[in-house]
């Protein structure tokens, strides 16, 4: 399946596409899908209902209605930093022995085509393309990198924006740069693991104001989506609808020469294979 949050901001409610310009209601089966849905086999429950509407073809057109991120505020967003080799290599860093972690505000969380907004004071806010993982169970201790096949609910087309001098020149933690808000759109669907014939072997992109700036593929990733899910269940409780962000391929702002950053009125095109296109467009800081 691939799930969507479809309506105003705040007020999403929950359907599943059937087409590229059509989706099933499933607001009468469930309320949204967040942790509670996760986390009591919501996926399951309303599969054998979404099929019967889609045979009967009791679908509905999608129109001009806005996308939300196609989860839930969740209880926390997660995020693994140099993960893709290509990536590490453009930085001038080594490639880590062990996933890099660090976080994001879940309030940062807004749909694949909402507006990114500068935060006051920046100067050099980048772009990231990446390919989100979203917990499917409560998930602590996993004994091994299979059993995390099983803990993810699905997989989902996200930017992790990234404000560079508050990331790495304000002292502290990489979290302070990565927060602001509007700073992970995320959508416009999330895929469930059989939608996706190869997690490994995803092509990925970003263009900023129609030109290329990110061409990638998740095999070049260091730790793959099975290994960090495993890995992060070692030190942390991952619980149902959580979001990792895994990490980017090369081409971002910081590692052009000389490095080029966002400013109003720009616009970020990006995609994922199999997890749809997502455009945002740049404004102001308020």
């Amino acid at each position: 399946m691939q799930l969507l949050r479809i309506g105003a901001a705040g007020s999403e409610k929950p359907a599943v596409r059937a087409g590229d310009d059509r989706y099933v209601d499933v607001s009468d089966l469930v309320t949204d899908f967040d942790e509670t849905f996760f986390g009591s086999g919501g996926l399951e429950r309303i599969a054998g209902p979404v099929a019967e509407r889609l045979a009967a073809g009791t679908t509905r057109p999608l129109g001009d209605q806005r996308i939300g991120a196609p989860i839930a505020r969740p209880h926390q967003i997660l995020c693994i930093g140099l993960n893709y080799s290509d990536h590490a290599a453009e930085t001038g860093q080594a490639a880590p022995a062990e996933p890099i972690l660090f976080t994001k505000s879940p309030n940062t969380l807004v749909g694949p085509d909402d507006d990114v907004r500068l935060p006051r004071g920046s100067t050099r806010t980048d772009w990231e393309v990446e390919l989100g993982v979203v917990i499917g169970r409560r998930t602590s201790y996993l004994d091994s990198v299979d059993d995390a096949r099983a803990a993810i609910a699905g997989y989902v087309l996200v930017n992790d924006v990234s404000e560079r001098e508050f990331q790495l020149e304000r002292g502290g933690q990489w979290s302070k740069g990565k927060s602001a808000e509007t700073f992970n759109p995320a959508g416009p669907w999330l895929a469930t693991p059989d939608e996706i014939p190869d997690v490994n072997n995803l092509d990925m992109w970003l263009d900023i104001n129609g030109e290329r700036r990110q061409t990638g593929n998740t095999r070049t990733m260091i730790f793959d989506p099975y290994f960090v899910v495993h890995y992060l269940s070692q030190y942390l409780v991952l619980e149902p609808g959580d979001l990792i962000n895994t990490g980017t391929p090369p081409g971002v702002g910081l590692g052009m020469k000389p490095p080029s950053y966002l400013k109003a009125g720009d616009v970020m095109t990006l995609g994922i294979e199999h997890l749809g296109t997502a455009r945002q467009q740049v404004v102001g800081p308020r």
